[in-house]
């Protein structure tokens, strides 16, 4: 298991280039099932959950062929599927969340998937549900042992239907739309998510000879056809890497551009770091983030303190709270953070708290952030990294912090930025892995 040890109190600054969208590249690499034909994908990141399901869909017989730096081209023509049901292929579905992401693929093309219970981030219960919901109202049948931990679908046939989502989950769109392109007739879905990672899936199919309306809202409607041909595509910047260098040097930061970052697609995550008190200039698809002295949180019209919430795109992505709570405990005044989504994901706030921030955890899904406007800079800790995205913020947090700091086990971290030592490096942060 490897640690980063962090020496924390350099201002960083220079330019730094998000990598490919991690959620998209699962998504779309899972697309590839869809076909027997070249699906080509640019701007893959190289990262440990993306290449795994790389690792695990050759294992499955795709012919995977990398064409330089992020560029990788996939063809399924001749899938083992007597594989799905090896030892070797549901013990690393254990372990790769994404790996939930081949069922909608293989279902729609072989009629039959199977996965063991996916891995991922240890932050509170990540329901199946709504994947299932939607295969079985395309008609198929599911059936989940539990003793083992393997869910199973099967279907002669795919019909599309109407259906209305419990919850607008990403990934269970995701998985609904590949099932639904290639059922006969029309499939109509309500309530879809409609993150741009899920439009970027979107336009590949089409790319691919998929009947696709409603891009970009949340009412979908898939008119199904026989078969897929080949397609590409180009991974948008990874929207979460680029709030996360925006709160790093809103934090650590005496001048930083963050270039090349897709804005229009970015939602409203540059207004919740705006909301903080950080300047966020917008210079042509870049931004740049200047150092600042001092940043206030902003309140509401009635002078109540600001409450910051997840909630459905476009709404706040949940995986930047635990960078936004990092940058709030370095501002001026208080705010209170929501996580409605995940019960488990602020309680890395204790590892803030160990090193002087003041948080008070109000239950599971929400905590109060009263910002120490730079008077009481961070200590340095030793602490572990428990999920990606708290990951990054501890990361965030060391290196604003006063003295040298270990992060263990940062795996967490390697799953979803890549190469980030090196890069931050670059930037002026003193920084080394330790093995």
């Amino acid at each position: 298991m490897s640690s980063f040890k962090i020496e924390g109190g350099h201002r960083l600054c220079g330019e730094i280039t998000p990598q490919g969208a991690k959620n998209e590249a699962l998504e779309v690499i899972a697309a590839t099932l869809l076909t027997d034909e070249e699906v080509h994908i640019e701007n893959i990141p190289d990262i440990l959950d993306v290449n795994n399901l790389i690792r695990l869909i050759s294992d499955m017989g795709a012919d995977v062929k990398c064409n330089g730096k992020g560029d990788f081209t996939f063809c399924a023509r001749n899938l083992c599927l007597d594989y799905l049901k090896s030892e070797d292929f549901l013990k690393r579905c254990s372990h790769l969340r994404g790996s939930v992401l081949l069922l909608g693929p293989l279902l729609a093309r072989y009629g039959y998937a199977a996965i063991s219970k996916p891995g991922g981030d240890k932050i509170g219960r990540r329901r199946l549900d709504t994947h299932f919901y939607g295969f079985k109202k395309l008609g198929a049948e599911f059936n989940y042992d539990e003793a083992q931990g393997i869910f199973e679908i099967k279907a002669q046939e795919l019909h599309g239907t109407e259906m209305l989502l419990d919850e607008a989950s990403v990934t269970g769109t995701a998985n609904i739309i590949m099932s639904a392109v290639m059922a006969k007739g029309r499939t109509v879905i309500y309530n879809a998510a409609c993150e741009p990672y899920i439009q970027q899936l979107c336009r590949l199919l089409c790319s691919m000879g998929a009947r696709i309306e409603g891009i970009a809202s949340n009412l979908l409607t898939i008119d199904g056809v026989e078969k897929l041909h080949g397609g590409e595509i180009r991974i948008l910047p990874d929207m979460i890497e680029v709030g996360s260098f925006i709160g790093m040097a809103a934090i650590a930061g005496s001048g930083i551009t963050i270039k090349n970052v897709a804005y229009d697609q970015l939602g409203i995550i540059p207004d919740s770091f705006r909301r903080l008190g950080i300047r966020v200039e917008h210079r042509g698809d870049d931004i740049y983030i200047p150092e600042q002295d001092h940043y206030e949180i902003e309140t509401f019209i009635d002078g109540s303190f600001l409450t910051v919430a997840d909630a459905p795109w476009p709404g706040l992505t949940p995986d930047l709270l635990s960078v936004l709570i990092v940058v709030a405990t370095q501002a001026k005044g208080s705010v209170l953070f929501h996580q409605k989504m995940f019960e488990s994901r602020l309680f890395f706030v204790d590892r803030l708290i160990d090193m002087g921030a003041q948080i008070i955890l109000c239950d599971p899904h929400r905590a109060i952030v009263i910002g120490h406007d730079k008077t009481i800079r961070l200590r340095a800790r030793r602490m572990a990294s428990p999920d990606i995205r708290a990951g990054i913020a501890l990361l965030i947090a060391a290196l604003s912090a006063e003295g040298t700091s270990i992060i263990e086990n940062i795996e967490q971290i390697d799953r979803g930025y890549e190469n980030i030592e090196n890069r931050l490096k670059n930037l002026g942060a003193i920084i080394e892995r330790l093995d």
